[in-house]
């Protein structure tokens, strides 16, 4: 399919999704007949659901996408675009994981143009796992955008960029909207502590209605009404439950929590405590229930949570900014440092601001707890700061002096330090790595470079790495399409075996410490022998 001279794309199931515009449309004009009939309203707000489900299939059945000599042309529902292949830059695969399932992804195809802007293509897209039909389309593109786009844009022919939630190159609009979801829920929270302190002030000042007498207000003050339980109806799931009164009054039926429900029986005689119109206690012989109201420590509590939250996709967005000089399809550093320095901020935070949320300076106490707090979490945002800094691959350096990450570098000649079990993992199935089953590569000793499937010690099952015939490509850091089963902050080396390109991953001073043992540090003639990031 790479030789195709044309390649159109049209969508599955054609027909299914015309049935599904026709039912769409039928249900909504139903909706609203039945509305001008029956005169009820909620019909309009039946028919939505026919309307968005005929829209979706009628977007999706009128998609359609050709590539030929002179470019791309798509066509939706609302537009029409073509691109000529002197403007396209490059073709990735955008991958987007389904939440419940990480191995069900959706494939598209992203557009780079040569200003800078990307575009996702309607077509093709796949849904599962199996996606072979969806490569053997983007193959095609690429060879089409090969054969007639510029030779600087067409970049490496065997390289595909992946673009992915995880790696530079992908947005975050999803993250900015997130944070400014949960910084808005902050910030009501922080807007209704004034009115909560005032109520909750006036409910702890009030004064009993019998205490007063001459009171011209009696909803300003608490007022005892005798009831009867008619009977309690808990609801498990909930964890809340009903009390029903015998008579309807002083009310029909008040929500209280699991645990009152089940206490209370029918025919008991409570007291009811009425303030403002609302119930605020039941009061019994066997139990006594009272209201929670949100007072100023629970919505500070809430506002201090929301804005820790807010605090990751903050995270995940620096780490894009950090790196946006960084080719696209590399693997971004994982915010997870992030989130274990806001974790340990919310032990501290978030009791002080339940139990002093208007005074963390009040006394010696909480002046101590939150100066402890604050130092404590700046010390872990330095951490993390420092934890998920980009490191591009370095120079190997000469024998015998420290690499990239200070670790000592064997020097030729000099006796081994013993075997050392390094996590690495050769990416390709070889006769030294058959069924990729390594996880370790043990150098030093007496014996050569092995992989082992092993941490060690020992070399059981250990297969010899030919280093003779390996020569040095490049080191870079992780890919997109590299497998997922490295560490984002493992570096690749590219290597050549006898013609056969391998990849090697391992973090950066294991990664040194393995390429050290190729003879002489066997690189390709046109490469220095110092290789730096590409």
């Amino acid at each position: 399919m790479s030789d195709a001279r044309e390649v159109t794309c049209r969508p599955r199931w054609t027909g299914t999704l015309w049935i599904l515009v026709g039912l769409g449309a039928a249900g909504t004009a139903a909706a609203v007949a039945l509305r001008a009939y029956t005169g009820v309203h909620a019909w309009p707000a039946v028919g939505v659901l026919p309307a968005l489900t005929g829209l979706v299939a009628l977007w999706k059945c009128t998609a359609r996408l050709r590539a030929d000599a002179r470019g791309l042309h798509s066509r939706t529902l609302l537009r029409r675009r073509s691109v000529p292949w002197s403007e396209v830059a490059d073709l990735r695969l955008r991958l987007m994981y389904a939440q419940l399932h990480r191995s069900e992804e959706s494939r598209r195809v992203s557009v780079l143009l040569r200003d800078g802007r990307t575009w996702v293509l309607p077509l093709p897209r796949s849904w599962t796992s199996d996606a072979r039909e969806f490569d053997e389309t983007l193959e095609a593109l690429r060879a089409l955008h090969r054969r007639h786009g510029p030779p600087e844009a067409t970049g490496e022919p065997a390289h595909r960029t992946v673009i992915s939630a995880g790696t530079t190159g992908s947005g975050w609009t999803g993250s900015l909207l997130l944070c400014a979801l949960l910084l808005t829920g902050a910030g009501l929270s922080v807007w209704a502590i004034p009115a909560a302190g005032a109520y909750e002030r006036d409910w702890r000042a009030a004064v009993p209605c019998a205490a007063e007498p001459g009171r011209q207000d009696p909803g300003d003050c608490p007022t005892v009404v005798p009831a009867v339980i008619r009977y309690t109806e808990p609801q498990p799931n909930r964890k809340t439950g009903w009390l029903y009164f015998t008579g309807a009054r002083p009310l029909e039926r008040l929500a209280v929590s699991q645990e009152a429900a089940d206490a209370f029986r029918p025919g008991d005689r409570v007291r009811l405590t009425l303030w403002r119109g609302e119930v605020k206690a039941v009061a019994g012989d066997r139990h006594t229930w009272r209201d929670h109201t949100a007072g100023v420590g629970d919505l500070a509590m809430v506002a201090a949570g929301l804005t820790l939250l807010a605090g990751y996709p903050a995270a995940r967005m620096l780490l894009r900014v950090r790196s946006r000089r960084r080719p696209d399809g590399e693997v971004l550093p994982s915010a997870l440092p992030f989130a274990a320095a806001l974790a340990v901020t919310a032990l501290w935070l978030l009791p002080l601001c339940y139990l002093h949320p208007t005074a963390p300076f009040a006394s010696p106490t909480t002046t101590t707890w939150t100066a402890l707090g604050t130092v404590t979490t700046l010390t872990l945002v330095v951490w993390a700061w420092r934890a998920t800094r980009i490191r591009p691959p370095g120079p190997l350096g000469p024998p015998g002096e420290t690499g990239q990450t200070g670790e000592r570098l064997v020097r030729p000649g000099e006796p081994a330090e013993g075997e050392v079990f390094l996590p690495a993992r050769f990416l390709e199935a070889t006769a030294y790595n058959p069924h990729r089953f390594g996880t370790h590569v043990v150098v030093g000793g007496d014996g050569p470079p092995a992989v082992v499937p092993h941490s060690g010690p020992g070399r059981f099952a250990a297969r010899p790495v030919p280093v003779s015939r390996l020569t040095l490509q490049r080191v870079r850091r992780a890919r997109g399409d590299d497998p997922g089963v490295i560490p984002g902050d493992w570096h690749v080396a590219e290597l050549d075996d006898a013609g056969t390109p391998v990849r090697l991953a391992a973090a950066p001073a294991d990664l040194t410490r393995i390429l050290r043992e190729l003879p002489a540090r066997r690189t390709r003639p046109d490469q220095p022998s110092d290789l730096t990031a590409p």
